[in-house]
Formats: structure tokens, sequence, C-alpha cells
């Protein structure tokens, strides 16, 4: 989620023309020599054979990874800068951007993936339009809904299926399932908070807790070990009096920070306020965004997010007096 690639438009970078016009110089591709293909003429015509010989052959293939290649670096682009007021400018036109190239490539998984992450990062961090955010969430949702279907067929009704029956299927995934299901469980927390006066949404979190759960029990570290963060914040909305384990929480926190190597200080941040405002540990609470603040945010792939997490951190310590 690198730099574009320099004199890239789109993913079409030199390499990949050089490799379209070796597609279109195979007659076995296109019925046609390259003499012939000279014949019929210059440098407008060329191109266009040269697009066409690949759309029409397994040289569509490279189309689609320079694409999907595209979109990843758009999401590092996003993650890796340090000024969130221009990523809040700027992430609406790569927004429409991965609609397109989705609209162009509807089945491309890593486009879906990329799109539902993007989407559902936008709105939750810089939207506080409610209607917006919504509609934002909701495309979130259906993109990491249709990734997760088009690499697993049995997942497909995956909303709205009976829970004992996704237990089941989920209980049978393997690691290769991991970024759609990952994914999906974020951009579905994502759509349940920005509905969270919808009982109906609410209700779904038992749905969004097992894929998770599903995540880090087949690899713990995946992301980082971002699946723990997520469900240390799910076992800390609630005081323990009203079904909260803060405990549990707690334990998820801590590897969360043990498996990011403590670079991504959001962690940190939602450790102290969901677990340590929760138990009223003031001395835990302060500690972990002291070391917030102290820490450099440059992080390759988690600038973004721990720019915003100092950020955070200093309104916390800010409110600290008048909270505890």
């Amino acid at each position: 989620m690198s730099k574009f690639a320099q004199g890239s438009v789109f993913g079409w970078d030199r390499d990949c023309f050089v490799e379209l016009s070796r597609c279109a110089d195979d007659q076995h591709l296109i019925g046609l020599s390259p003499i012939d293909l000279e014949k019929i003429g210059g440098s407008i015509i060329r191109p266009l054979l040269i697009l066409l010989s690949c759309l029409l052959s397994a040289c569509a293939s490279l189309i689609s990874s320079q694409t999907a290649k595209l979109a990843d670096n758009l999401a590092l682009a996003v993650l890796n800068s340090n000024d969130p007021a221009t990523v809040r400018d700027g992430a609406p036109a790569y927004l429409l951007m991965i609609d397109g190239l989705i609209a162009g490539d509807p089945g491309n998984t890593g486009l879906l993936l990329a799109g539902a992450d993007l989407y559902s990062a936008y709105a939750g961090v810089f939207v506080e339009d409610e209607a917006r955010r919504q509609r934002l969430t909701e495309t979130a949702l259906t993109y990491s809904t249709t990734a997760l279907c088009g690499a697993e067929r049995q997942l497909c009704e995956v909303r709205d299926m009976p829970f004992a029956a996704l237990q089941g299927e989920l209980a049978q995934t393997d690691r290769r399932l991991l970024p759609e299901l990952y994914t999906l469980g974020v951009a579905w927390a994502g759509w349940i908070q920005a509905r969270d006066g919808d009982w109906n949404a609410v209700a779904e979190l038992a749905r969004v807790q097992l894929l998770l759960e599903t995540v880090a029990a087949r690899d713990g570290t995946y992301r980082d070990g971002m699946a723990h963060l997520y469900l240390g914040g799910l076992a800390t909305l609630l005081p323990p009096a009203l079904g909260g384990k803060p405990a549990i929480g707690r334990e998820h926190f801590e590897k969360a920070i043990a498996f990011s190597g403590g670079k991504n200080l959001m962690v940190k941040v939602t450790f102290a306020e969901r677990y340590a405002r929760l138990v009223f540990d003031r001395e835990l609470h302060d500690q972990l965004l002291r070391e917030v603040m102290d820490t450099a945010p440059e992080v390759p792939g988690y600038t973004l997010m721990n720019v915003l997490a100092q950020a955070q951190a200093e309104q916390l310590l800010a409110s600290a007096d008048d909270y505890f």
C-alpha cells in the first residue's frame, strides 16, 4: 500500500511497452508477420495493433499486473506520507482512479483489496459527514466481499449465511485467504462503525470478530499483527460489567506491539485509549502515550499512521487529568 514508476502513466512504463511490442511481433498471436504489420501501417496504426494483439492474447495478463502494481504503489504512497492534510486533499483522486481500474478489471483481486483498503482508511480517518462515511464504507465492504467471493466461492454469502455455517467454512480456510479475510474484517468493522446507531449493523460485529480471529489463528504475525489490534479494540468496547473483556484485550494489544516490533504507534495509542482508560490505569496510559510521542514516526508503511497516532496521543495526554 513505493514511489510511482518514473515515466509511467497508469502503470504503462517502458518495460511494459517493450513487452507489448514483443507480443505484437509474435505472428502466432495475431496471424500477421512483423513485415505485414509495417505494410498496414505507420506510427499510429501499429501501436493500436500492438494493443489489440495483447488484449486478445495471454499478454492481457501483463496489463492486469501493471494496474495491480499501480494500486499497490498508490497505497504505499499514502501510507508513507508524513502530511495527513495532503493525503486528505489528494485521496479522492486515488479513490476515483481505483474505481476506474476496477471497472476495467472487475475480477482483479489485488485491485479489489487495494480499493477496499483505501476507501476504508479514507472514510475512517478523514470523513466526518455521517452519510458520506456510510457511502464510502459501503464501497469498501462491497470491494472486499467481492474479492473474498472470487477467491473462495463457499464464502460468497459471508454476510448472510448462518453463523454456524460461517464458522464451519472459516475453520477450513488456510493462509491462502489471509489477505481477503483480513481486508474484509477491517472494511466490515469500518462499515459498522459508520452505522453505530444501527443495532442491526452492530449485531454483525460477531462476524467481524470471527474473521479476525481466523486471521490471527492462521498467522498472528500477518500485517505485523494488525488483526490483534482490531481484536483488542473489540474486546475493550465495553466495560466488564457489560460484557467487555479487558484482560483479553490487553493480550491482543501486547501481541500487536510485539509483532509490529513497535513500528506501529497506533497500537500503543489504542492500547492507552481503549484499555488503560477502561480500567483506569493512569500510569500505563501515560507511559504508552509518552513512548509514542518520543518515537520518530517515519517508518516505511507506517509513517502516515504514526503521524496521526502522535496527534491523537497528544490529545489524550492533554485530557488525562480530566479523565482520571
